[in-house]
């Protein structure tokens, strides 16, 4: 009897002792990946010189806003704000329409050379994006839209990655629900609208997260296409400051503005963090 309690007590101590391990172990590696963004926070509320000081402080001696009232002063932040949310917003509910119709229509439905076009479609995914700027800007130029929304939305409005992810996830469909609403006289489009994503309601929160953050981060292709300063983005506008400070880098500005961009992506995840994750686990359990 005795024996059985020591083992017992032992057993616990042991799991107590790797969930303690465990727990460390994260702790560590959110230290490690919130650090970055406390450190820029805390150098927006700083001084130049103290920004540059050898001695790591993430609490500033003297907290000052002047970064902040220069990035404001100098650059229309509120518009650029808006910009980019009406750009990621756009793109991010096109993308969720295309994709999840596409990846319904891969997943669900049989045709000529679906899966040639299918395997077609993955080995886009190995081209790196940059390599098709130059094509890209050429067709935007064509169809007059450089310098407008249009250039930063529609090119985005579908992704071979967001295809790919819909379909997976739609795959978990079972075929016989889609039959009965068949059956029950539902049309093709109304089986995708009224049965399957409601059924995906965690992949397509998944992919909106991811779409929107991308988007709103973009900072390459809104640097080719746009020419007003009232109409770039955030990340564009941010980046202008080097120019308009002149000869000295306004590392303070820059972290005043970067913190300022990154907050609504913050809000986001929070706000959408259980679907979030929901989705992402989802394709992990087996059906």
């Amino acid at each position: 009897m005795k024996f059985n309690l020591l083992k017992k007590r032992r057993s616990s101590l042991k799991i107590l002792a790797t969930k303690f391990i465990i727990y460390l172990i994260l702790l560590a590696g959110t230290v490690v990946a919130l650090f970055p963004f406390l450190w820029m926070a805390s150098s927006s509320f700083k001084s130049q010189a103290e920004i540059f000081s050898t001695a790591i402080k993430l609490i500033p001696s003297k907290i000052s806003s002047e970064h902040y009232k220069f990035a404001f002063d100098a650059l229309p932040l509120w518009r650029n704000l808006f910009n980019t949310a009406l750009v990621s917003t756009s793109l991010t509910f096109l993308s969720l329409f295309f994709c999840s119709l596409a990846g319904f229509a891969f997943a669900k439905y049989s045709f000529p050379a679906r899966e040639p076009l299918f395997y077609f479609l993955l080995a886009t995914m190995m081209i790196p994006g940059e390599t098709g700027l130059v094509a890209a800007f050429i067709v935007m130029n064509v169809l007059h839209w450089v310098d407008t929304y249009w250039a930063l939305i529609i090119p985005g409005a579908a992704s071979a990655f967001g295809i790919f992810f819909m379909r997976q996830y739609m795959l978990t469909v079972p075929n016989d629900i889609l039959e009965a609403a068949i059956i029950d006289g539902c049309s093709p489009f109304e089986v995708y609208l009224r049965i399957v994503l409601p059924l995906v309601k965690p992949a397509i929160a998944a992919l909106g997260i991811m779409t929107f953050m991308y988007s709103w981060n973009d900072f390459l292709w809104p640097l080719i296409v746009m020419r007003s300063p009232e109409k770039f983005t955030l990340m564009v506008a941010i980046s202008s400051l080097v120019a308009i400070s002149g000869f000295s880098t306004p590392w303070g500005a820059i972290m005043a503005g970067c913190t300022f961009a990154i907050l609504p992506l913050i809000v986001v995840f929070l706000l959408f963090q259980r679907q979030f994750v929901s989705g992402i686990m989802l394709g992990a359990v087996k059906r």
